[in-house]
C-alpha cells in the first residue's frame, strides 16, 4: 500500500510539514509496511518560499526588512537554479519562463508584510505597509534572480502594493513636494502626485494567487478582507474611496488603463497584485495550479493507493479549487481512497469517495487544541485507518 500524505498548514497550530509528519507517524505505527510519500502543500502564505525552495533543492537567503507596522523583521527568499524548475512550471507564464537557464527567486509576502507578524491589537490596514515585501523583491534582484515568484497569502496590508512600489523606485509626493514613505492608507489623503518608476533591474514578476477578487466593489479587497485585517466596519466606505483615488493616480502615472482594477485576483493581499501589475507588469497565475505542477502532484496521486489531506479548517471555501480540496477532488477523480482531516469540518457537502474527519473533540478550548494539535491529528488518523 502506498499513501500520499499532502497536508496544508493548520493555521496557528501546525505548519504543512509538521502536519504531514504527524499524520505519517500515525500511519507508520499502524502500518509499518506501507510506503508513505510526504508532500506538504502551500497556499501562498506562511511557508510558501521555504516549501517550494526546499522541494526544488534551492537555497534560502535571509535579511532584515521593514515589518508591516515598521521596525525590522527577519525575512527571506529562495534562490533556485532555473534548471531545477520543472518545465510544466516554466510554461505557466512568460515571467516563469524567464528563469530558464538562470535563477528564480521565490518570495512570500507573509514573511515581511504578514498578518501573523502582528498581535490582534496591532492589526490596522490604515497603518500597515507592504514596503518590506518590496525590499525582498529588490534584494532578490540584486542577488541575481532573473525571475521572481511571489506568494501573496496571509497579508496584513491594504495599501495596493504602494509600499512595495516605494521600495522599488516610485515616490509619493505631497502638494508641498515632501515625500510620503511608506505610503500607508492613513497618509493617502495628502498624496497629490507620483514620481519615478520601478527600477529597470527588477526582473519579471509572477504572482501565485488563488482568489478572484477585483480591487474594488462588493467583492473587492476592502469589502472581503478588510475586517480580518483590523478594519472597523464604519471605515469601509472611506477606505474604498481612498483606494479608488490612489488606483487612478497610479494608473495615470504609469499610463495604464484603470480597467486593470477589474482583473480577477488583483484584489488579493490588499491589492498588492494590482500595484505590481500596473507599475511592474507582473503576471498572475493560479496558485494551486503552480504548486501542483511544482510538486508533480498529478503523478504522485496516480502512484498512490490512498490519499490523506487536510488543513486547520475545512469548509465550503476549501472546495474552490485550491489546496486540500483540490487534492481530494483530483484523487477522487483518479479513483483513489481519500481521507480529509481537519481541526474543524464545517458545512461541507458530501462528496463521493471522500471521508471527512474532524480531529478536534467538541468543546475543547482553542488554546488546548492548538497545543495538542499534533496528538489530535495523529489520533484522528489512527482512528480512521
Amino acid at each position: 500500500m502506498r499513501a500520499l500524505v499532502a497536508f496544508d498548514k493548520f493555521k496557528g497550530s501546525l505548519s504543512a510539514p509538521q502536519a504531514c509528519r504527524a499524520a505519517a507517524s500515525a500511519l507508520r505505527q499502524r502500518h509499518p509496511d506501507w510506503q508513505i510519500d510526504l508532500c506538504p502543500l502551500t497556499d501562498g502564505g506562511e511557508g510558501f518560499a521555504r516549501l517550494l525552495t526546499d522541494a526544488a533543492g534551492g537555497r534560502t537567503v535571509t535579511l532584515p526588512v521593514a515589518g508591516p507596522r515598521g521596525g525590522w523583521v527577519e525575512a527571506g527568499f529562495g534562490l533556485i537554479p532555473g534548471s531545477q524548475i520543472r518545465p510544466a512550471v516554466r510554461g505557466l507564464s512568460s515571467s516563469m519562463a524567464a528563469a530558464a537557464g538562470h535563477t528564480l527567486a521565490v518570495i512570500e509576502m507573509a514573511a515581511a508584510s504578514g498578518l501573523v507578524l502582528l498581535a490582534p491589537e496591532q492589526r490596522d490596514p490604515w497603518l500597515t505597509s507592504s514596503y518590506g515585501t518590496g525590499q525582498l523583491i529588490r534584494a532578490a534582484a540584486e542577488a541575481g534572480a532573473t525571475a521572481l515568484l511571489l506568494g501573496v497569502g496571509g497579508s496584513a496590508t491594504h495599501d495596493l502594493g504602494l509600499g512595495a512600489l516605494a521600495a522599488l523606485g516610485l515616490e509619493f509626493r505631497r502638494a508641498d513636494g515632501g515625500t510620503v514613505r511608506p505610503p500607508v492608507p492613513a497618509a493617502w489623503s495628502g498624496i497629490t502626485r507620483l514620481e519615478g518608476q520601478v527600477f529597470p533591474a527588477i526582473p519579471p514578476i509572477c504572482i501565485a494567487c488563488d482568489v478572484d477578487n477585483p480591487l474594488l466593489g462588493p467583492r473587492g479587497a476592502a469589502a472581503v478582507y478588510g475586517l480580518q485585517k483590523g478594519l472597523a466596519p464604519g471605515d469601509l466606505a472611506r477606505l474604498e474611496g481612498e483606494a479608488a483615488r490612489m488606483a487612478r493616480l497610479l494608473c495615470d502615472h504609469c499610463a495604464r488603463p484603470p480597467a486593470l482594477a477589474e482583473i480577477p485576483g488583483v484584489g488579493a493581499a490588499g491589492g498588492l497584485p494590482f500595484g505590481l501589475l500596473v507599475a511592474a507588469r507582473a503576471q498572475l497565475v493560479p496558485g494551486f495550479t503552480l504548486v501542483s505542477a511544482w510538486l508533480d502532484l498529478d503523478a504522485r496521486i496516480a502512484a498512490a493507493d490512498l490519499v490523506l489531506t487536510g488543513e486547520g479548517r475545512f469548509d465550503a471555501s476549501s472546495l474552490s479549487g485550491k489546496g486540500p480540496g483540490a487534492v481530494a477532488a483530483a484523487a477522487a477523480r483518479a479513483g483513489k481512497v481519500v481521507h480529509v482531516f481537519a481541526g474543524v469540518v464545517h458545512e461541507v457537502p458530501a462528496r463521493a469517495g471522500w471521508q471527512l474527519h474532524a480531529v478536534t473533540p467538541s468543546g475543547i478550548p482553542w488554546d488546548q487544541a492548538r497545543r495538542e494539535a499534533p496528538a489530535l491529528l495523529q489520533r484522528g488518523v489512527e482512528a480512521a485507518l
